[in-house]
């Protein structure tokens, strides 16, 4: 049998990891030279809450290992589940084959999503959720006989962010991660962000009437045949900043989608299983799309899976003979992993049998008290919070909302040193972004606004008024 394998904590101490992932690793949305320079953590497991590192320092995981851990780490729950899977079926392909938990899976999601959502395809990440959603309403409207010359663009929100492979980046609107890719991507029509903090049309709420939608209903109306969908972050745009749209927003640009016959695509990746406080950030306005697409907590954040649901009208219009070349050709080797889909079962039933829902508006009325008092720091300029989705954005002046200058990199900055006082969160700019697990406790909400606070103290040498 020979001997059992050594874990790498055993093996390599955190100096040899660290050197070793300085020669070969490449870090997402890093930049590798500010990297080599840094005090790096080489993160060893995880339990409940928390993120242990190779030294056994333990830190409150704050923003969820990417949005994506619900119930916290090392559930047994779904690992009993995936091992269980795993003992019958590790993976099969879902072209021409189907399996018992990838059929479940897409029943419970029916039973669960907006009305109407039947369908569900799956995928792996959430751009490829999203791709399969841009593809699928593009065809439909071909297999329907409707020229080439329309329905062939997209309706998107500056700001918004629905991934990070080209389709995906086509339909994106934050300029710092998409425009370098610009020359790659298919045109769109781009609409002006829900966000009230920076309005791009340099209007008072109070007083705009909703404005950012109305440019919706311009654009739709003068070009509603050129375009197949709108797809938007319903109620939260997550990686432009944590940008809450207002109270309404969502209903009337799904009612002119409605009214301009272009389809309506919603990406829940972030706001899904329960982050804006339902389990669907549609939920909240009672919004049906079209299409949704689904990923991060869909496992409670322990294997990659995605996931893209349609009504029965978008499924039926790929629905027919082979010869008329009405199918969907798409797809990808692990389509529904089995273990995937297992592990996605499992946290759906801790959704039930925690009450994870039902113990939110404490947990998220913990966090609006703190974040209230933290608003009134003169760096703070704005406070924004969903659920358990937050972003506190920085500001050089509080009055003029002016930034911070870019070389500064204050949020990175205070979020580092959030470190010291137990807490990992990871900013967006300026904005700290606070998102923890579902699973979090009073206590631990208590730690990351003392963290938080204490940091932001800290690095603008201001205290709280």
């Amino acid at each position: 049998m020979g001997s059992p394998p050594t874990s790498p904590r055993a093996s390599r101490s955190t100096q040899e990891l660290n050197r070793l992932d300085l020669t070969y690793v490449w870090h997402p949305f890093t930049q590798m030279k500010e990297w080599e320079q840094e005090e790096r953590l080489v993160i060893e497991r995880g339990e409940g809450n928390f993120l242990w590192d190779t030294e056994g320092v333990r830190y409150l995981d704050g923003v969820s290992s990417l949005w994506a851990n619900v119930h916290g780490h090392g559930r047994d729950e779904i690992k009993d589940a995936v091992r269980a899977q795993l003992d019958r079926l590790d993976h099969s392909t879902m072209l021409g084959l189907t399996h018992a938990p990838g059929i479940e899976l897409a029943r419970r999601l029916a039973a669960v999503a907006p009305s109407g959502l039947t369908r569900t395809f799956y995928s792996e990440s959430g751009s490829t959720a999203v791709e399969i959603a841009l593809k699928t309403a593009f065809q439909y409207w071909r297999n329907l006989g409707v020229s080439e010359r329309s329905k062939h663009t997209f309706l998107c929100l500056r700001e918004g962010y629905h991934g990070d492979t080209l389709g995906a980046v086509s339909v994106g609107g934050i300029q710092l991660f998409h425009d370098v890719y610009r020359p790659l991507l298919f045109r769109t029509y781009l609409a002006p962000s829900p966000h009230c903090y920076r309005c791009a049309l340099d209007l008072k709420p109070e007083s705009c009437d909703m404005a950012c939608a109305g440019e919706v209903e311009r654009i739709l109306k003068s070009h509603h045949g050129d375009i197949a969908a709108m797809i938007l972050e319903p109620r939260v745009q997550g990686a432009g900043g944590i940008l809450t749209a207002p109270e309404g927003y969502l209903t009337r640009v799904r009612n002119l989608c409605r009214e301009f016959d272009v389809l309506f695509i919603a990406d829940e990746v972030a706001t899904g299983f329960g982050r804006t406080g339902t389990l669907f950030a549609c939920l909240h306005e009672d919004t049906a799309p079209d299409l949704m697409a689904l990923g991060k907590g869909i496992t409670g954040g322990t294997l990659p899976l995605a996931a893209t649901l349609a009504t029965e009208r978008i499924f039926q219009g790929f629905y027919g003979d082979y010869a008329e070349l009405k199918t969907f050709y798409h797809g990808h080797t692990y389509t529904g992993n089995p273990p995937a889909c297992a592990a996605a079962l499992a946290s759906m039933d801790l959704f039930e049998r925690d009450r994870v829902l039902e113990g939110l508006p404490a947990k998220i009325e913990d966090f609006r008290q703190g974040l209230h008092h933290l608003s009134h720091h003169p760096h703070v300029g704005d406070v924004r919070q969903a659920g358990l989705m937050m972003g506190i954005e920085l500001v050089a002046d509080k009055r003029s909302k002016t930034p911070f200058p870019l070389e500064q990199r204050m949020g990175h900055r205070i979020s580092l040193e959030c470190r010291r006082h137990g807490v990992i969160i990871r900013p967006l700019g300026d904005v700290l972004v606070l998102m923890p697990p579902l699973s979090i406790r009073p206590e631990e909400i208590q730690l990351m606004l003392f963290a938080v606070t204490a940091s932001i103290e800290k690095h603008t040498g201001k205290r709280c008024e």
